[in-house]
Protein backbone atom coordinates (compact mmCIF):
# COMPACT_ATOMS: atom_id res chain seq x y z
CA UNK A 1 0.00 0.00 0.00
CA UNK A 2 3.13 2.30 0.31
CA UNK A 3 2.67 2.86 -3.32
CA UNK A 4 -1.17 3.58 -3.56
CA UNK A 5 -0.68 5.92 -0.42
CA UNK A 6 2.38 7.46 -2.33
CA UNK A 7 -0.21 7.40 -5.81
CA UNK A 8 -3.26 9.00 -3.42
CA UNK A 9 -1.03 11.53 -1.90
CA UNK A 10 0.24 12.67 -5.02
CA UNK A 11 -3.40 13.19 -6.59
CA UNK A 12 -4.67 14.93 -3.59
CA UNK A 13 -1.73 17.50 -4.33
CA UNK A 14 -2.36 17.65 -7.86
CA UNK A 15 -6.17 18.63 -7.39
CA UNK A 16 -5.05 20.66 -4.65
CA UNK A 17 -7.38 19.46 -2.13
CA UNK A 18 -5.14 18.77 0.49
CA UNK A 19 -1.42 19.21 1.35
CA UNK A 20 0.88 16.29 0.93
CA UNK A 21 2.20 15.69 4.48
CA UNK A 22 5.68 15.42 5.10
CA UNK A 23 7.37 12.22 3.91
CA UNK A 24 8.28 9.45 7.47
CA UNK A 25 10.62 8.03 5.98
CA UNK A 26 13.19 7.62 2.87
CA UNK A 27 11.33 4.72 1.70
CA UNK A 28 7.92 6.87 1.47
CA UNK A 29 9.76 9.62 -0.50
CA UNK A 30 11.34 6.91 -3.15
CA UNK A 31 8.09 5.65 -3.63
CA UNK A 32 6.85 9.01 -4.42
CA UNK A 33 9.75 9.42 -6.61
CA UNK A 34 9.08 6.20 -8.41
CA UNK A 35 5.31 7.09 -9.06
CA UNK A 36 6.81 10.33 -10.54
CA UNK A 37 8.97 8.43 -12.53
CA UNK A 38 6.42 6.14 -13.44
CA UNK A 39 4.20 8.90 -13.97
CA UNK A 40 6.47 10.46 -16.49
CA UNK A 41 7.20 7.86 -18.20
CA UNK A 42 4.40 5.49 -18.32
CA UNK A 43 1.10 8.21 -18.27
CA UNK A 44 -1.44 5.81 -19.52
CA UNK A 45 0.03 2.99 -17.13
CA UNK A 46 -0.38 5.61 -14.48
CA UNK A 47 -3.55 5.95 -15.21
CA UNK A 48 -4.87 2.58 -15.27
CA UNK A 49 -3.57 2.57 -11.70
CA UNK A 50 -5.32 5.27 -10.38
CA UNK A 51 -8.82 3.87 -11.47
CA UNK A 52 -8.18 0.21 -10.11
CA UNK A 53 -7.16 2.19 -6.86
CA UNK A 54 -10.23 4.46 -6.91
CA UNK A 55 -12.29 1.43 -7.65
CA UNK A 56 -10.45 -0.28 -4.30
CA UNK A 57 -11.72 2.68 -2.45
CA UNK A 58 -14.94 3.31 -3.61
CA UNK A 59 -16.31 1.64 0.19
CA UNK A 60 -14.49 4.47 2.38
CA UNK A 61 -15.18 7.76 3.19
CA UNK A 62 -15.21 10.11 0.53
CA UNK A 63 -14.43 12.97 3.10
CA UNK A 64 -11.24 11.36 4.40
CA UNK A 65 -9.87 11.96 1.24
CA UNK A 66 -11.24 15.20 1.11
CA UNK A 67 -12.54 15.12 -2.75
CA UNK A 68 -15.83 13.39 -4.40
CA UNK A 69 -16.15 11.28 -7.11
CA UNK A 70 -17.28 13.99 -9.19
CA UNK A 71 -13.93 16.39 -8.00
CA UNK A 72 -11.94 13.25 -9.05
CA UNK A 73 -13.48 12.79 -12.46
CA UNK A 74 -12.96 16.52 -13.03
CA UNK A 75 -9.34 16.61 -12.00
CA UNK A 76 -8.39 13.18 -14.28
CA UNK A 77 -10.33 15.68 -16.86
CA UNK A 78 -7.90 18.46 -16.28
CA UNK A 79 -4.44 16.36 -16.24
CA UNK A 80 -5.78 14.32 -19.16
CA UNK A 81 -6.18 17.39 -20.87
CA UNK A 82 -2.97 18.95 -20.03
CA UNK A 83 -0.61 16.38 -21.22
CA UNK A 84 1.85 17.14 -18.59
CA UNK A 85 3.04 14.56 -16.00
CA UNK A 86 1.83 14.52 -12.54
CA UNK A 87 5.43 16.05 -11.38
CA UNK A 88 5.20 18.93 -12.36
CA UNK A 89 1.61 19.39 -10.61
CA UNK A 90 4.01 17.88 -7.40
CA UNK A 91 5.33 20.33 -5.13
CA UNK A 92 9.23 19.80 -4.20
CA UNK A 93 9.68 18.91 -0.83
CA UNK A 94 9.87 21.55 1.72
CA UNK A 95 8.32 23.91 -0.68
CA UNK A 96 4.48 24.95 0.05
CA UNK A 97 2.64 23.82 -3.10
CA UNK A 98 0.52 26.22 -5.51
CA UNK A 99 -3.04 25.72 -4.82
CA UNK A 100 -4.50 25.24 -8.42
CA UNK A 101 -8.50 27.21 -8.49
CA UNK A 102 -11.32 24.72 -9.08
CA UNK A 103 -12.14 23.98 -13.15
CA UNK A 104 -15.28 25.12 -13.52
CA UNK A 105 -17.30 23.19 -15.72
CA UNK A 106 -18.67 25.13 -18.53
CA UNK A 107 -22.29 25.08 -19.44
CA UNK A 108 -22.22 24.34 -23.24
CA UNK A 109 -24.23 26.96 -25.30
CA UNK A 110 -27.06 25.77 -27.26
CA UNK A 111 -25.56 26.10 -31.02
CA UNK A 112 -29.23 25.75 -32.42
CA UNK A 113 -28.57 26.85 -36.16
CA UNK A 114 -30.73 29.44 -37.26
CA UNK A 115 -32.19 29.03 -40.52
CA UNK A 116 -31.73 32.16 -42.58
CA UNK A 117 -34.59 33.10 -44.71
CA UNK A 118 -33.19 33.79 -48.43
CA UNK A 119 -33.71 37.04 -50.22
CA UNK A 120 -35.49 37.31 -52.96
CA UNK A 121 -33.53 38.89 -55.36
CA UNK A 122 -35.91 40.87 -57.48
CA UNK A 123 -34.01 41.23 -61.02
CA UNK A 124 -33.28 45.24 -61.42
CA UNK A 125 -34.67 45.66 -65.85
CA UNK A 126 -31.65 47.67 -67.10
CA UNK A 127 -33.51 50.22 -69.17
CA UNK A 128 -30.86 50.53 -72.41
CA UNK A 129 -29.80 54.08 -72.80
CA UNK A 130 -29.90 55.48 -76.12
CA UNK A 131 -26.54 57.02 -77.11
CA UNK A 132 -26.73 59.92 -78.90
CA UNK A 133 -24.78 59.99 -81.74
CA UNK A 134 -22.40 62.96 -81.20
CA UNK A 135 -21.90 64.18 -84.27
CA UNK A 136 -18.76 66.33 -85.44
CA UNK A 137 -19.84 69.43 -86.66
CA UNK A 138 -17.31 70.38 -88.28
CA UNK A 139 -15.64 73.96 -87.94
CA UNK A 140 -16.42 76.63 -90.66
CA UNK A 141 -13.82 77.78 -92.82
CA UNK A 142 -13.55 81.05 -94.09
CA UNK A 143 -12.45 80.70 -97.69
CA UNK A 144 -9.47 82.58 -98.29
CA UNK A 145 -9.86 84.30 -101.93
CA UNK A 146 -6.58 85.30 -103.28
CA UNK A 147 -7.23 88.88 -104.88
CA UNK A 148 -6.04 89.66 -107.66
CA UNK A 149 -2.60 91.83 -108.32
CA UNK A 150 -4.85 95.27 -108.13
CA UNK A 151 -6.40 94.50 -104.77
CA UNK A 152 -3.06 96.20 -103.90
CA UNK A 153 -4.18 99.14 -104.78
CA UNK A 154 -8.15 98.60 -103.45
CA UNK A 155 -7.51 100.77 -100.07
CA UNK A 156 -6.77 103.86 -102.83
CA UNK A 157 -10.52 103.75 -104.64
CA UNK A 158 -11.86 106.76 -103.21
CA UNK A 159 -15.56 107.01 -102.80
CA UNK A 160 -18.07 109.57 -104.46
CA UNK A 161 -21.02 110.78 -103.33
CA UNK A 162 -24.03 113.27 -104.73
CA UNK A 163 -24.04 111.77 -108.12
CA UNK A 164 -26.87 112.20 -110.40
CA UNK A 165 -27.28 108.86 -112.26
CA UNK A 166 -29.79 108.99 -115.40
CA UNK A 167 -30.88 104.88 -116.79
CA UNK A 168 -29.54 103.90 -120.13
CA UNK A 169 -30.30 100.39 -121.69
CA UNK A 170 -29.30 98.11 -124.67
CA UNK A 171 -30.92 98.75 -128.00
CA UNK A 172 -32.08 102.58 -126.74
CA UNK A 173 -32.29 105.06 -129.66
CA UNK A 174 -31.82 108.01 -128.01
CA UNK A 175 -30.67 110.38 -130.90
CA UNK A 176 -30.07 108.44 -133.94
CA UNK A 177 -28.65 111.52 -135.29
CA UNK A 178 -26.03 111.75 -132.63
CA UNK A 179 -22.74 109.73 -132.42
CA UNK A 180 -23.51 108.26 -129.16
CA UNK A 181 -27.05 108.97 -129.34
CA UNK A 182 -28.06 104.83 -129.93
CA UNK A 183 -27.17 102.03 -127.68
CA UNK A 184 -27.25 99.79 -130.27
CA UNK A 185 -23.49 99.62 -130.19
CA UNK A 186 -21.11 100.88 -126.88
CA UNK A 187 -17.94 102.83 -127.23
CA UNK A 188 -16.09 99.08 -126.78
CA UNK A 189 -18.27 96.92 -128.68
CA UNK A 190 -20.11 97.84 -131.91
CA UNK A 191 -22.37 94.89 -131.73
CA UNK A 192 -23.51 95.73 -128.21
CA UNK A 193 -27.26 94.96 -128.83
CA UNK A 194 -26.64 91.61 -131.01
CA UNK A 195 -23.97 90.31 -128.36
CA UNK A 196 -25.56 91.07 -125.28
CA UNK A 197 -29.62 89.55 -126.22
CA UNK A 198 -28.41 86.90 -128.62
CA UNK A 199 -30.77 88.38 -131.24
CA UNK A 200 -29.78 89.90 -134.50
CA UNK A 201 -32.67 90.79 -136.89
CA UNK A 202 -31.17 93.73 -139.10
CA UNK A 203 -28.47 96.40 -139.47
CA UNK A 204 -28.11 99.83 -138.69
CA UNK A 205 -29.02 101.59 -141.83
CA UNK A 206 -25.27 103.23 -142.86
CA UNK A 207 -26.57 106.43 -143.10
CA UNK A 208 -27.28 106.67 -139.54
CA UNK A 209 -24.92 109.00 -137.03
CA UNK A 210 -24.30 106.72 -134.98
CA UNK A 211 -23.63 102.63 -134.93
CA UNK A 212 -23.77 102.64 -138.79
CA UNK A 213 -24.02 98.87 -139.90
CA UNK A 214 -24.31 97.45 -135.97
CA UNK A 215 -26.54 94.48 -135.90
CA UNK A 216 -30.01 95.20 -134.58
CA UNK A 217 -32.90 93.33 -132.67
CA UNK A 218 -31.55 92.95 -129.01
CA UNK A 219 -33.21 94.83 -126.62
CA UNK A 220 -32.66 95.47 -122.89
CA UNK A 221 -36.48 95.90 -122.06
CA UNK A 222 -39.62 95.77 -124.73
CA UNK A 223 -38.89 95.60 -128.06
CA UNK A 224 -41.41 96.61 -131.02
CA UNK A 225 -40.95 95.68 -134.49
CA UNK A 226 -42.11 96.13 -138.24
CA UNK A 227 -40.94 92.99 -139.83
CA UNK A 228 -37.10 92.28 -139.15
CA UNK A 229 -36.77 96.02 -138.32
CA UNK A 230 -37.18 96.94 -134.63
CA UNK A 231 -39.18 100.45 -134.48
CA UNK A 232 -39.23 100.78 -130.42
CA UNK A 233 -37.15 99.70 -127.14
CA UNK A 234 -38.46 100.82 -124.15
CA UNK A 235 -37.52 100.00 -120.89
CA UNK A 236 -39.93 98.41 -117.79
CA UNK A 237 -39.71 97.99 -114.14
CA UNK A 238 -37.44 95.72 -112.32
CA UNK A 239 -38.13 93.50 -109.60
CA UNK A 240 -36.24 91.32 -106.95
CA UNK A 241 -38.82 88.51 -107.65
CA UNK A 242 -36.71 88.11 -111.75
CA UNK A 243 -33.47 89.12 -110.29
CA UNK A 244 -34.16 92.44 -111.93
CA UNK A 245 -33.66 90.68 -114.88
CA UNK A 246 -35.50 91.16 -118.50
CA UNK A 247 -39.28 89.83 -119.21
CA UNK A 248 -38.28 88.89 -122.58
CA UNK A 249 -35.50 86.30 -122.77
CA UNK A 250 -32.73 85.71 -120.86
CA UNK A 251 -29.52 87.99 -121.63
CA UNK A 252 -26.28 86.78 -122.82
CA UNK A 253 -24.36 89.18 -120.85
CA UNK A 254 -24.77 90.76 -117.25
CA UNK A 255 -28.05 92.86 -117.11
CA UNK A 256 -26.26 94.47 -114.22
CA UNK A 257 -24.51 97.60 -115.97
CA UNK A 258 -23.24 101.14 -116.42
CA UNK A 259 -21.16 103.50 -117.58
CA UNK A 260 -18.72 106.58 -116.33
CA UNK A 261 -17.65 109.32 -118.65
CA UNK A 262 -13.65 108.03 -119.42
CA UNK A 263 -13.48 106.61 -122.64
CA UNK A 264 -10.23 104.58 -122.28
CA UNK A 265 -10.16 103.54 -125.82
CA UNK A 266 -11.68 105.97 -128.38
CA UNK A 267 -11.32 109.57 -126.66
CA UNK A 268 -7.63 110.46 -127.25
CA UNK A 269 -6.63 111.98 -124.38
CA UNK A 270 -8.09 109.13 -122.04
CA UNK A 271 -6.41 106.53 -124.01
CA UNK A 272 -2.75 108.77 -124.21
CA UNK A 273 -3.39 109.04 -120.25
CA UNK A 274 -4.84 105.92 -118.99
CA UNK A 275 -1.91 103.32 -117.82
CA UNK A 276 -1.25 107.02 -115.52
CA UNK A 277 -4.51 107.77 -114.26
CA UNK A 278 -5.99 104.04 -113.90
CA UNK A 279 -5.10 102.51 -110.44
CA UNK A 280 -5.58 99.08 -111.78
CA UNK A 281 -3.28 99.17 -115.34
CA UNK A 282 -0.30 99.22 -113.55
CA UNK A 283 -1.44 95.56 -112.85
CA UNK A 284 -0.63 94.87 -116.72
CA UNK A 285 1.25 97.56 -118.32
CA UNK A 286 1.67 95.69 -121.62
CA UNK A 287 -1.83 96.89 -122.61
CA UNK A 288 -1.04 100.69 -122.19
CA UNK A 289 -0.50 101.20 -126.26
CA UNK A 290 -3.40 98.41 -127.25
CA UNK A 291 -5.77 99.97 -129.20
CA UNK A 292 -7.88 96.44 -128.82
CA UNK A 293 -7.39 96.24 -125.23
CA UNK A 294 -9.69 98.40 -122.74
CA UNK A 295 -8.83 98.89 -119.06
CA UNK A 296 -12.75 100.48 -118.15
CA UNK A 297 -14.84 97.94 -119.92
CA UNK A 298 -15.93 94.74 -117.02
CA UNK A 299 -14.95 96.21 -114.39
CA UNK A 300 -16.35 96.31 -111.11
CA UNK A 301 -18.47 99.28 -109.45
CA UNK A 302 -20.51 98.91 -106.24
CA UNK A 303 -23.41 101.60 -106.27
CA UNK A 304 -25.58 102.76 -102.80
CA UNK A 305 -28.83 103.46 -104.33
CA UNK A 306 -31.60 105.95 -102.97
CA UNK A 307 -33.29 102.80 -101.09
CA UNK A 308 -29.99 101.86 -99.33
CA UNK A 309 -29.02 99.42 -100.86
CA UNK A 310 -25.82 98.76 -101.92
CA UNK A 311 -25.59 97.18 -105.72
CA UNK A 312 -22.61 96.00 -108.10
CA UNK A 313 -22.42 96.50 -111.86
CA UNK A 314 -19.61 96.15 -114.98
CA UNK A 315 -19.35 98.80 -116.89
CA UNK A 316 -19.81 98.58 -120.79
CA UNK A 317 -19.89 101.82 -122.11
CA UNK A 318 -18.43 105.09 -121.86
CA UNK A 319 -20.96 107.73 -120.44
CA UNK A 320 -22.57 110.25 -119.96
CA UNK A 321 -21.30 113.09 -121.62
CA UNK A 322 -20.68 114.99 -125.10
CA UNK A 323 -18.36 116.57 -127.56
CA UNK A 324 -14.58 115.89 -126.22
CA UNK A 325 -15.45 115.41 -122.56
CA UNK A 326 -15.23 111.96 -122.58
CA UNK A 327 -11.86 112.01 -120.13
CA UNK A 328 -12.68 113.69 -117.22
CA UNK A 329 -10.13 111.95 -114.88
CA UNK A 330 -10.49 114.07 -112.23
CA UNK A 331 -14.17 112.74 -111.54
CA UNK A 332 -13.81 109.47 -112.04
CA UNK A 333 -10.43 108.62 -110.24
CA UNK A 334 -10.05 111.75 -107.81
CA UNK A 335 -10.17 111.53 -104.23
CA UNK A 336 -11.60 114.93 -103.67
CA UNK A 337 -14.93 113.95 -104.31
CA UNK A 338 -15.67 115.96 -107.14
CA UNK A 339 -18.66 116.27 -109.36
CA UNK A 340 -18.51 115.48 -113.07
CA UNK A 341 -17.04 118.19 -115.90
CA UNK A 342 -19.87 117.50 -118.70
CA UNK A 343 -22.58 119.84 -117.38
CA UNK A 344 -25.65 118.42 -119.26
CA UNK A 345 -28.46 116.10 -118.24
CA UNK A 346 -28.37 117.88 -114.80
CA UNK A 347 -24.80 117.13 -114.93
CA UNK A 348 -25.30 112.91 -114.72
CA UNK A 349 -22.07 111.25 -113.85
CA UNK A 350 -23.34 108.16 -114.15
CA UNK A 351 -25.58 105.61 -116.28
CA UNK A 352 -27.09 102.87 -115.02
CA UNK A 353 -29.10 99.43 -116.52
CA UNK A 354 -32.71 99.13 -115.80
CA UNK A 355 -31.79 96.17 -113.57
CA UNK A 356 -29.61 98.63 -111.32
CA UNK A 357 -32.64 101.18 -111.50
CA UNK A 358 -34.79 98.67 -109.92
CA UNK A 359 -32.48 97.64 -107.34
CA UNK A 360 -31.41 100.68 -106.73
CA UNK A 361 -34.79 101.99 -105.68
CA UNK A 362 -34.71 104.96 -108.29
CA UNK A 363 -38.39 106.89 -108.23
CA UNK A 364 -38.23 107.18 -111.90
CA UNK A 365 -37.60 104.51 -114.70
CA UNK A 366 -36.10 106.99 -117.07
CA UNK A 367 -35.49 110.29 -115.06
CA UNK A 368 -32.71 111.98 -113.93
CA UNK A 369 -33.08 113.14 -110.56
CA UNK A 370 -31.92 110.07 -107.94
CA UNK A 371 -28.76 110.29 -106.42
CA UNK A 372 -25.89 107.39 -105.71
CA UNK A 373 -22.62 107.34 -104.30
CA UNK A 374 -20.44 104.87 -105.75
CA UNK A 375 -16.61 103.63 -106.39
CA UNK A 376 -14.71 100.91 -108.16
CA UNK A 377 -13.93 97.39 -106.37
CA UNK A 378 -11.91 94.50 -107.08
CA UNK A 379 -13.31 91.08 -108.92
CA UNK A 380 -12.85 89.38 -105.27
CA UNK A 381 -14.80 91.94 -103.48
CA UNK A 382 -17.83 91.67 -105.31
CA UNK A 383 -20.08 89.69 -103.14
CA UNK A 384 -22.86 87.14 -104.45
CA UNK A 385 -25.85 88.44 -105.82
CA UNK A 386 -27.76 88.75 -109.04
CA UNK A 387 -25.63 90.87 -110.25
CA UNK A 388 -23.70 87.44 -110.67
CA UNK A 389 -26.05 85.07 -112.62
CA UNK A 390 -24.69 86.40 -115.61
CA UNK A 391 -21.40 87.66 -115.76
CA UNK A 392 -19.63 89.47 -118.54
CA UNK A 393 -16.32 88.66 -119.75
CA UNK A 394 -16.07 89.61 -123.46
CA UNK A 395 -13.63 92.06 -124.53
CA UNK A 396 -13.44 95.09 -127.02
CA UNK A 397 -15.33 94.23 -130.18
CA UNK A 398 -14.75 96.77 -132.69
Amino acid sequence: MVLVSGVAAVSFAILGCASVPPAADSADNDSIDVVSAGWNGHHDGWNDGYYDWRDEESDSDDSDAGVSSDDEESASDSDEGTGEGAGEGEAPVGEEPVAQQPVVEETPIDETPVEETPVEETPVEETPVEATPVVATPAAETPVVEAPAEASVAAEYPMHTNIIATTFWVGEIFNPDLSDGSQVCSTYDSNWAANWSGVSRDVVPSSAGGCAGSPTGGCDGVATFSGDTITDCSTEARTAANDYFPSQGTPKENPFYLDLPYDDLNDSTAFGERCEVIPWASADPGNCDNGEHSYMKNRWVAITGPNGATCYGQIQDAGPSHDDMYHDKEYVFGSSDAQPAQGEFNNAGMDVSPALNGCLGFGSLNGDGDSVSWQFVDDAQVPAGPWKRVVTTSGVSN
